[in-house]
């Protein structure tokens, strides 16, 4: 064979090879849609299982959550559930979408929350839902409560020689812009949709925690309160740690041997694989941040 010959098999081999890798990268990419497994976290009996759902950080969405709430509701396999919460809240109708799951899997078989660090406002909120709350003697919790912000840059718009022009069908329309102060009629009208938003807080805590809507109204002025003193309070069931919780879960759902303890996992995408879980994860960050939301049960440190 000639060296042109060779050299032509060469070149072909060489583009085949290549076509193959980015075929195999391509079908790779397309098919790294998000998927979920149950990781073991330790027991033996696979038939008694205790599902643990964390809430980490701020509340900006529901979705992820519930999900996994209903997975656990519907599954006979599990028999309990433990929620580790260490939130300090968030965006209100998620916080309501969650505290609705709660209960819905409290109706089936018990869910028990876990305070970690910080368990406030939205996070206490969704609390109320389960059967029973387990806090650390100091975690931070209460905070029941809701707030709203906004900022004004009007000032610093203009200075820069940058003004703006509003087309509204109504007063309210461009209530709470950054482009212009807020009125007292402004405010007096947030302040109503505020007070409207912290009676349904007061009043979901005076449900599950059978305690009086004028005692609870005492405790509801955006204070915080460590476990201890929440104990004290009636705003939690009893003291202990994140162990004490799936034992507590265990002698509620009536399980006598070793249960085995589950989580959830996210598989890796293969942007994941490519730029590294981390990286993807501070990028969802930023984007969920950006997201607008008005008012919140949030504690604000």
């Amino acid at each position: 064979m000639t060296k042109t010959g060779k050299w032509i098999i060469g070149c072909t081999t060489i583009f085949f090879i290549v076509v193959l890798g980015i075929s195999i990268l391509f079908s790779i990419f397309l098919s790294s849609d998000e998927g979920y497994e149950d990781e073991m976290l330790g027991g033996s009996n696979r038939n008694s299982k205790i599902a643990l759902v964390e809430i980490k950080e701020e509340i900006i969405e529901s979705e992820n959550i519930v999900r996994q709430l209903k997975k656990y509701r519907l599954n006979d396999d599990v028999k309990a559930v433990v929620l580790r919460i260490n939130s300090p809240g968030g965006d209100v109708a998620s916080t309501q979408e969650i505290y609705e799951e709660v209960t819905k899997v409290r109706k089936v078989k018990p869910i028990v929350a876990s305070f970690g660090s910080v368990a406030a406002s939205g996070g206490y909120y969704i609390a109320v839902g389960a059967t029973k709350i387990v806090s650390n003697y100091g975690s931070v919790t209460g905070s029941i409560g809701v707030i709203s912000q906004f900022l004004n840059a009007e000032d610093l718009l203009s200075k820069i020689g940058i003004g703006s022009t509003t087309i509204k069908t109504g007063k309210y329309k461009d209530s709470g812009s950054p482009f212009r102060k807020a009125t007292e009629e402004d405010i007096k009208y947030f302040k109503g949709t505020i007070d409207e938003i912290y009676l349904q807080f007061v009043a979901t805590v005076s449900h599950e925690r059978k305690l009086s809507m004028d005692s609870v109204v005492q405790l509801a002025n955006g204070q915080i309160y460590t476990g201890l003193y929440a104990y004290n309070l009636g705003l939690v069931d009893t003291l202990g740690t994140y162990e004490d919780a799936i034992t507590y879960a265990g002698i509620l759902a009536n399980i006598n041997s070793d249960a085995t303890i589950i989580k959830e996992r996210k598989n890796q995408k293969f942007m994941d694989i490519i730029f590294g879980e981390i990286e993807t994860k501070v990028l969802d960050k930023v984007i969920n941040k950006i997201r607008p939301t008005i008012f919140q049960y949030k504690f604000q440190y």
